[in-house]
């Protein structure tokens, strides 16, 4: 299998751990107790979504960054 980059945000939980969500696939998130173990859950997140022939990658055109200071 080809490597692939996809953007992912991380965002710490208030009540502990850390919340992952892949946007380059609709429904694709996770979570994990440290940085390290929320990356690697979205990892094997990503590679169900990849297996699962009803979940198609958005288009790299469909999904942008960006920061914004107010």
């Amino acid at each position: 299998m080809q490597k692939a980059t996809y953007p992912i945000i991380l965002q710490k939980e208030k009540g502990g751990g850390y919340s992952v969500t892949n946007l380059a696939f609709e429904g694709c998130y996770s979570q994990g107790e440290t940085v390290e173990e929320a990356l690697a859950n979205i990892k094997e997140a990503t590679l169900l979504c990849l297996e699962d022939k009803d979940v198609s990658p958005l288009e790299n055109e469909d999904v942008s960054l960006h920061l914004i200071t107010v």
